[in-house]
């Protein structure tokens, strides 16, 4: 699982047709406190209508990505899985803006 923050949407005219009525995040992964940089900058489908801003949890694996959204051989990779409303420390302090 990746905490990631929407950077916003991909746009593309031409496209594989599993992707049709399909929303295309770019994520930027990031540290707990929900605004450090923690990684590169990445596509996932959307699965909850997550938008810009929006801090997400993320997987990075296709099947997975497959499982929610399509058929085994559907060429999806990462998804949005979740959105997060708050990252709690291990004292229970939330961390971050969130």
């Amino acid at each position: 699982m990746i905490l990631a923050r929407v950077l916003g949407n991909s746009v593309s005219t031409v496209q594989h047709p599993v992707y049709e009525g399909t929303t295309v995040l770019v994520v930027q992964p990031v540290k707990a406190d929900g605004c450090t940089p923690a990684g590169h900058v990445f596509l996932a489908c959307d699965a909850v209508q997550a938008g810009e801003g929006d801090l997400v949890l993320c997987a990075r694996e296709g099947n997975t990505a497959r499982q929610l959204l399509g058929g085994d051989d559907d060429p999806f990779h990462s998804v949005v899985l979740g959105i997060v409303d708050a990252v709690n420390g291990p004292d229970g302090e939330v961390l971050g803006p969130g």
